[in-house]
C-alpha cells in the first residue's frame, strides 16, 4: 500500500508540474499559427476550442490522480496495523 501511495504522490506532483507547461504550449501554438499565416483570425475560434479542450485533459488527469491518491491515503489511514 505504501508503494502505491508513493507512486501516486510522484504521479500527482508530475501532473501538477505539467499543467502550466501544457497551458503555455497551447498559448504559444495559437500565436504561432496566426503569426506564420497558417490560420486566419476567423479560424481561431475553432482552434481555441480544440486546444483548450486538449489542455483540459491534463486538468482532468491531475484531478483523477489527486482523487485516487486521497482515496489511497484514506484507506491506508483507516488501517490499524
Amino acid at each position: 500500500m505504501k508503494v502505491a501511495i508513493l507512486c501516486y504522490v510522484v504521479l500527482t506532483i508530475f501532473q501538477l508540474i505539467t499543467l502550466p507547461v501544457e497551458f503555455d504550449a497551447s498559448a504559444r501554438a495559437k500565436k504561432e499559427l496566426v503569426s506564420l499565416g497558417i490560420l486566419g483570425n476567423e479560424e481561431m475560434v475553432g482552434v481555441n476550442k480544440v486546444l483548450n479542450a486538449a489542455a483540459l485533459t491534463y486538468v482532468a488527469a491531475f484531478v483523477s490522480s489527486l482523487s485516487y491518491l486521497l482515496y489511497l491515503l484514506s484507506m491506508f489511514g483507516g488501517r490499524n496495523d
